[in-house]
């Protein structure tokens, strides 16, 4: 009787155990709400793991359009948002969902098309003056049309060029509602021009007989931001882990590890954080 207690409470200790295990893991992790961008370069699959070893958080990525990330968040479904267009990310701020925006690291949007070139843009180096061409010759064109940052670039760079896209549309104009790498796949097939941020395309495998048209213009800088969800508006939110992670993306060694990832040799993101937002 007494070797059976003694089984029945070892039993009782070691579920108890392992539940608090599993509840210190589970503490011990944090969701951010990343763009497919950062996804899909692999830049995560590089960082995170750096972070994990250093600091024994462990982050789970939501990816999404820069949109719908920072909608996440603004329902307390996040703990962290690092997203890449500058003017949503302050009117998250202003509406109080994040606490502070740091920028992390930069690189840039391409104007991706078909080697047969329609447009007869490949090689130059000015996108307003590209987009027009697209327009004027029909030449398909496939968009995100996600509201995600590079939807959003490209919509201001049509805006840049004196094109209402709205008015403008027709069968040349796709648009997807979906991510980066949906939109190269779709252009593959199609043979078609699209904006890529320059991270997605060097990763991207599928190009068929895409490459870079047009890149270089200033206008096509695509900077990358960080901010820790609000507490204060979500109480669910893991403050202290969220910071921590802010804080490692933002510091040398972050920056460094942000720095290293390459794909072919080829730098995919430029650390800017020392430069401040």
């Amino acid at each position: 009787m007494l070797r059976r207690a003694f089984l029945f409470c070892l039993s009782a200790l070691f579920l108890l155990a392992a539940g608090s295990a599993a509840t210190l893991a589970e503490e011990r992790s944090i969701i951010v709400a990343s763009t497919t961008s950062t996804q899909d370069s692999g830049l995560f699959g590089h960082i995170l793991p750096l972070f994990k070893e250093k600091t024994g958080i462990d982050v789970k990525v939501v990816a999404q359009g820069t949109g719908q990330a920072l909608d996440t968040a603004r329902r307390g479904d996040a703990d962290v948002v690092f997203v890449h267009a500058k003017a949503q990310e302050e009117k998250f701020l202003e509406e109080g969902f994040g606490v502070k925006r740091f920028d992390v690291m930069y690189n840039d949007f391409v104007l991706v098309g078909p080697k047969s070139d329609p447009a007869g843009v490949a090689g130059t180096k000015d996108i307003v003056a590209a987009l027009k061409a697209i327009e004027q010759k029909q030449a398909p064109f496939v968009s995100r049309g996600d509201k995600s940052g590079t939807h959003s670039a490209e919509l201001k760079l049509w805006k840049d060029a004196g094109i209402d896209i709205d008015a403008a549309r027709g069968p040349w104009y796709r648009e997807i509602g979906q991510g980066m790498g949906a939109a190269l796949n779709t252009a593959a097939a199609m043979n078609a021009y699209v904006l890529s941020d320059r991270g997605t395309w060097l990763s991207f495998k599928n190009r068929g007989d895409l490459e870079i048209a047009v890149e270089g213009d200033k206008r096509l800088f695509n900077q990358y931001g960080v901010m820790l969800v609000n507490p204060a508006k979500h109480p669910n939110v893991k403050a202290d882990l969220g910071q921590a992670f802010v804080d490692w993306l933002i510091s040398p060694e972050g920056q460094q590890a942000i720095a290293a990832y390459r794909i072919g040799g080829q730098q995919l993101f430029f650390p800017n954080a020392a430069k401040g937002s």
